[in-house]
């Protein structure tokens, strides 16, 4: 028997009006038929117009300063419970022409008893957010310039729509959550609060299930990993009680081991089998350091080291992505090796099936509480409405086992000791004691962070965002343009956001949208971020690192060689951050974690994502996976001190290899080599000198300087011992220069198999940044170098796939003078 909610998703239609147009559903009769559009529910005005082929998402709209009605008719019979999840954000709910409710939070849940008789009709009003906006709630000590406007901070609702210079202007009003029906059945179930935890070697899992009608008591038992126990009946509705799994497997980050997770069903004579979803078992806590400043993640008692991306929204129409829509982030996270996500406080919070994704994937999940930038109010009915909101986030969460760090919000600390307030000044008792307080109680599996940035616990004096404490956001690389060495001279303890970038996607992205492809059209800037006030985009911080690092005129490479000014675009934010993470991953960092802002962009361009507006993976992403994986070897530049060497192992094994490393002049001669077999230790870091693996001088960083630069590429590979394939690799150069293109002997082979398009791609000459340029598909792997006599298998992955097209482009490198064409039947 199904005991699940009756989700009302059909048959809905709305319509909107002026503010204030219309005071009752009867009043609402003078709109014809003709008025109404069909809307998707869950979802938003702008996805019901959306879905009309009446919204055009580069325009600039105000559906917040409008009404809104939805309506739907349905029909049951007796009492009954209606779910509204989420309604985004001051909303009437009407039961015929009866008002229920005022609700005037988007991020909470409310339950309404009713009585149906035959047929009904629910009627949901989205006020316009004028009056809300416009209300008293004491005065703020500073107004922040990222949401627009300021008063913002009195409505419980995202701010996503309202930050003008990086986010479409597409507020979200509407039933943005499921709306359900409780009660069809017998055995239908109100609520189900399942979570799990850990006691020595065994696994615990505490259930309680809340029926809608009175049960007869059957007996019934919760089964978990083949275990089995009897739970009880605390009353005629609630079953609840316990069941352990002995030496259970448990639940890990992808990185270091299997995200195992356990089935839990619910069985009893009096309604059979239901299945409650799947969990997983792990602990989790937070390592400070001796000194109390620091911030390590931990789980299952070994340290992470944390890395990831910063979250948007998979659908910024709707606010409520399918898992299809969601599944390739997830996937593309994994790729990469990072290990972590974070929902940022601008965002809003994710979806049952965001969580689950994250379960299963491995990835652990940082989320911030739903609160940026401002001085927010302090009155009893604010603190009531953030006690509920938080209070059900943990509740609905507890069962995942990803959630790792929950956040009082996005920079609210920060803005204020920017603006020149103490610490005692700009504290916020939101932060300070309600969200900490909450968090103890609801989830104290769970680590709480004060503010994302905020200064350790133990540091006193120190700003909020000081690297070298607490978590940053660390901008140094990136916005405030310091040279690739302030990675290592920060001392970053843990980089909750890093490394934000204008981030040029293939030309596929960047020719969906008429008069996006030149830098400076104006549909390029409009995709261009900005901070609010400032006389720069992150366009100019790019630029920068390609002035740089690869010393070329960007302006005049701009207007005469577009194409190589797009490709060189590309290339460098994969080269700085592919340092900066070899940097922070190195024995000795202080480093425990960096998360990159930001992961998807929110509409077509060159925007903060790694990820662009149409779920490709840009050149950026592929240069962190170079450096992310689980077992890796990085290089880092020491200077006079030559090369370091470092072996990363986060698994739980040890990895017997055969370390090679080759100095090449003219990207063909080996001017020095060596090689030796390692066994990289089980969850180890370990440094090795290049000089000791010579085994005697050689100028790897051009230090000296001694005449002439003997080579111009150092490439280490780590190989299996027994196959003899490469598990990692890393090159460096010691001049980045771009101005060099030679025949490189690009070949470019396509092969097809039963698991689709392969390309084999070879070359006779080092060759740097290779990548496929393919309007049919992507290359699965790219933005790589590419050791010469090497060969690279890379898969192919149709951008549409309900298309027939065929591969048909080229391979490119940046030293290249020629590409290599492949095209399928040839």
């Amino acid at each position: 028997m199904n005991g699940m909610p009756r989700q009302l998703s059909a048959g809905w239609e709305c319509v909107t009006t002026a503010a204030g147009a219309f005071a009752t559903p009867a009043a609402l009769d003078s709109i014809g038929a003709g008025g109404w559009i069909e809307a998707p529910v869950p979802g938003t005005v702008a996805s019901a117009l959306r879905m009309a082929g009446k919204l055009d998402e580069l325009a600039t709209h105000a559906f917040a300063y409008s009404d809104h009605w939805y309506r739907v008719r349905f029909a049951a019979n007796g009492a009954r419970k209606l779910r509204l999840n989420g309604l985004a954000t001051i909303c009437e709910v009407w039961f015929d022409e009866r008002k229920l409710l005022d609700s005037d939070s988007m991020f909470i849940a409310h339950d309404l008893d009713i009585e149906v008789d035959g047929e009904a009709t629910l009627y949901l009003c989205f006020r316009s957010l004028a009056s809300a906006l416009a209300a008293r709630r004491g005065r703020a000590r500073w107004r922040p310039r990222l949401a627009q406007p300021a008063t913002l901070r009195n409505v419980r609702t995202t701010l996503l729509g309202h930050m003008p210079g990086w986010c479409p202007p597409i507020q979200p009003v509407g039933p943005w959550r499921a709306v359900e029906l409780i009660g069809d059945s017998s055995a239908s179930i109100d609520r189900v609060d399942v979570g799990s935890r850990v006691e020595g070697a065994d696994g615990i899992v505490d259930i309680t299930v809340r029926f809608f009608h009175p049960q007869e008591r059957h007996a019934a038992r919760v089964n978990c990993a083949g275990v089995s126990a009897e739970l009880r009946w605390a009353d005629a509705h609630t079953l609840t009680g316990s069941v352990r799994v002995p030496g259970v497997p448990l639940w890990w980050p992808h990185t270091h081991g299997e995200p195992v997770r356990h089935a839990v069903t619910l069985q009893s004579e009096g309604f059979g089998t239901i299945a409650l979803g799947k969990l997983g078992f792990r602990t989790l806590s937070v390592d400070r350091g001796p000194l109390n400043d620091g911030f390590q993640i931990v789980v299952n008692g070994e340290p992470v080291f944390a890395r990831g991306a910063c979250w948007t929204s998979a659908d910024l129409v709707s606010l409520n992505a399918s898992r299809e829509k969601l599944e390739p982030a997830f996937q593309a996270l994994r790729a990469a090796g990072m290990n972590i996500v974070r929902v940022g406080g601008t965002m809003l919070y994710e979806s049952d099936a965001f969580y689950e994704l994250a379960d299963e994937y491995g990835v652990l999940v940082w989320q911030d509480f739903a609160f940026a930038n401002f001085d927010y109010p302090d009155d009893p009915a604010f603190r009531a409405s953030v006690q509920q909101e938080a209070t059900q986030f943990l509740s609905r969460t507890r069962r995942f086992a990803s959630l790792a760090v929950v956040c009082g919000g996005s920079e609210a600390d920060q803005q204020a000791a920017m603006l020149g307030l103490s610490r005692e000044q700009g504290k916020q008792r939101l932060f300070t004691e309600q969200l900490p307080s909450i968090v103890a109680a609801s989830r104290a599996d769970v680590a709480y962070v004060q503010n994302s940035p905020s200064a350790a616990p133990s540091d006193d004096d120190g700003t909020p965002f000081a690297t070298r404490s607490g978590n940053t956001h660390y901008y140094g690389v990136g916005a405030y343009q310091r040279p690739l060495d302030d990675a290592r001279r920060a001392q970053v303890r843990f980089a909750s956001e890093c490394l934000a970038f204008a981030n040029v996607p293939d030309d596929v992205a960047l020719h969906a949208i008429p008069g996006a492809a030149f830098p400076h059209e104006p549909r390029w800037k409009q995709a261009v971020p900005r901070d609010p006030g400032a006389s720069w985009d992150f366009d100019d911080v790019r630029e920068h690192y390609m002035r740089t690092l690869y010393r070329v005129d960007t302006a005049r490479l701009r207007y005469e060689d577009n194409d190589r000014y797009l490709e060189l675009s590309r290339a460098v934010v994969a080269e700085v951050m592919a340092a900066v993470f070899s940097e922070w991953r190195r024995a000795g960092s202080s480093c425990a974690g960096g998360i990159v802002w930001q992961l998807q962009d929110l509409r077509a361009g060159a925007g903060w994502g790694i990820i662009d507006a149409l779920g490709t993976p840009k050149s950026a992403l592929h240069g962190l996976a170079s450096v992310l994986q689980p077992v890796q070897v990085l290089i880092t530049d020491e200077g006079l001190d030559g090369l370091d060497l470092h072996l990363v192992n986060e698994r739980a094994l040890d990895v017997h290899a055969r370390l090679e490393l080759a100095c090449l002049r003219d990207g063909t001669t080996k001017v020095a080599s060596a090689s030796r077999d390692v066994v990289l230790e089980a969850r180890s870091v370990k440094r090795l000198s290049a000089t000791a693996l010579l085994g005697h001088f050689f100028d790897f960083t051009y230090a000296y300087r001694f005449g002439p630069r003997a080579h111009d590429a150092t490439l280490v590979t780590l190989r299996d011992s027994e196959s003899g394939d490469v598990i990692s690799e890393a090159f460096h150069f010691p001049d980045l220069s771009m101005n060099e293109r030679h025949d490189l002997g690009l070949t470019a082979v396509l092969e097809q198999n039963e698991g689709g398009w392969c390309l084999v791609v070879g070359a006779t000459r080092l060759a740097r940044w290779v990548h496929v340029v393919d309007q049919n598909f992507r290359a699965g792997t790219d933005w790589f170098h590419l050791r010469p006599g090497a060969v690279r298998r890379i898969p192919l992955i149709a951008r549409n796939r309900s298309a027939s097209a065929v591969p048909e482009g080229e391979v490119r490198a940046l030293n290249g003078l020629r590409s290599a064409s492949y095209r399928a039947g040839d």
